[in-house]
């Protein structure tokens, strides 16, 4: 993730997350540019192999900035690009890469300080030091901002802000282009307003994630959708940055290395900050508690438990007890269920293996709620959203042990 802050629009500050929620700070300020200013910073991985932003270098005026990074820790001014229009101006630029792979860049622009309309550019070579002269996405607006375009299949998706209501509007095209036929308007996804910096991102378990800023309560929230855009989950705000960070992007990349549990195989789940404490099933429900070599052997097959593929992605894990049931969450608590065969239970079930808060740990997050993770409280198995505190990333972590049974 790249953003400015509440503190700081001449600095951007660089983040990475394992699920999209919860965002550790990697350096900050990472980049200052050499004029101007940094806000609404969107980042590309490009075919170079460098990271890219192109951001909003002023209030008024014509001109983008690009800077670049090999790290995502040390960036590079590259240049700032001229809009060949007579506009007052120029804000919200957003990398699009499109299915064919141009590198284009959609920004809002206005000639009157009202009246934003989207337009795209479209990159006329590999090195991003030319571009095509802009063109109007038609059918959004008059005075829409902060435009963000995915593609999902052939059929262009924009999130756009209505700078008048102060909603985020939905549109389609089957053009980058347009012609747009906003479909969704007012408070058409429970996000409320007044709502703008929105961004969009895939998950792991194929759902999408939009991010936006509620500017004038101090709040950045996010919600998730599964069924194409229609219906969205209620708002939360993000952890740990919500009300700091403003106006992002968020790049998913899959990269090696981080967690993994052997598979196949029977482990117990010692706690981190409750070492004398395991994983285990009691009455169905799910807990953290004392095992030792004197335990009966019933506690002992309690706190054992075989690690198996998925049950909905192979890449994850789910934890079958002796008896056959699965450990799964229901209302955001863990119990024992057996396996009814649905895709609900597949999903409640199944769990992904993230690095835990100590060496050797993992924290297992919920493969359909990202960003909700197995944790002890109260001595408790729960499923909670990620917090930003040392206190969480223990309760969370935990180490996969020789089977008690």
């Amino acid at each position: 993730m790249t953003a400015f802050t509440n503190s700081s629009e001449s600095n951007m500050y660089v983040y990475e997350s394992p699920d999209a929620t919860g965002f550790r700070l990697l350096r900050g300020p990472a980049y200052t540019p050499p004029t101007g200013l940094i806000r609404d910073p969107s980042i590309i991985k490009h075919t170079d192999g460098k990271y890219w932003v192109v951001y909003t270098t002023n209030w008024t005026g014509n001109t983008i900035g690009l800077a670049s990074s090999t790290d995502r820790l040390n960036w590079t001014f590259v240049r700032n690009v001229t809009i060949p229009l007579t506009v007052q101006n120029t804000w919200a630029p957003e990398f699009f890469i499109d299915s064919n792979g141009s590198v284009n860049v959609i920004v809002s622009l206005s000639t009157n300080g009202a009246d934003f309309k989207p337009y795209k550019l479209t990159a006329s070579n590999a090195a991003l030091s030319a571009w095509s002269a802009p063109q109007v996405l038609s059918g959004i607006g008059p005075n829409n901002i902060d435009t963000y375009v995915v593609k999902v299949g052939s059929t262009y998706h924009a999130f756009t802000k209505n700078e008048t209501t102060k909603y985020i509007e939905y549109a389609t095209a089957s053009s980058l282009t347009g012609p747009y036929t906003i479909s969704r308007t007012g408070n058409w996804a429970g996000w409320g307003n007044p709502r703008e910096g929105q961004a969009l991102v895939p998950l792991d378990n194929g759902g999408w994630r939009i991010y936006f800023d509620g500017y004038t309560v101090g709040q950045y929230y996010f919600s998730d959708s599964y069924d194409g855009f229609v219906s969205w989950s209620a708002p939360q705000t993000l952890p740990g940055l919500s009300g700091f960070a403003r106006h992002f992007t968020v790049l998913k990349e899959v990269v090696s290395g981080g967690a993994s549990l052997p598979v196949n195989v029977t482990r117990s789940f010692q706690s981190v900050n409750y070492p004398d404490r395991y994983v285990r099933h009691r009455d169905y429900l799910g807990y953290v508690e004392q095992v030792t070599s004197s335990s009966a052997a019933s506690v002992k097959q309690d706190a054992t438990f075989a690690i198996v593929p998925g049950l909905a992605d192979a890449n994850c894990y789910s934890l079958r007890a002796a008896n056959g049931y699965f450990l799964r969450h229901w209302d955001y608590r863990l119990r024992l269920d057996a396996n009814n065969g649905t895709a609900t239970y597949a999903k409640d079930a199944t769990f992904c293996a993230r690095v835990g808060s100590a060496s050797g740990t993992v924290a297992l997050e919920s493969y359909n709620y990202p960003g909700r993770y197995i944790r002890h409280y109260n001595y408790e198995l729960r499923l909670d959203l990620y917090q930003d505190s040392d206190t969480f990333r223990a309760d969370s972590s935990f180490r996969a042990v020789t089977a008690w049974a």
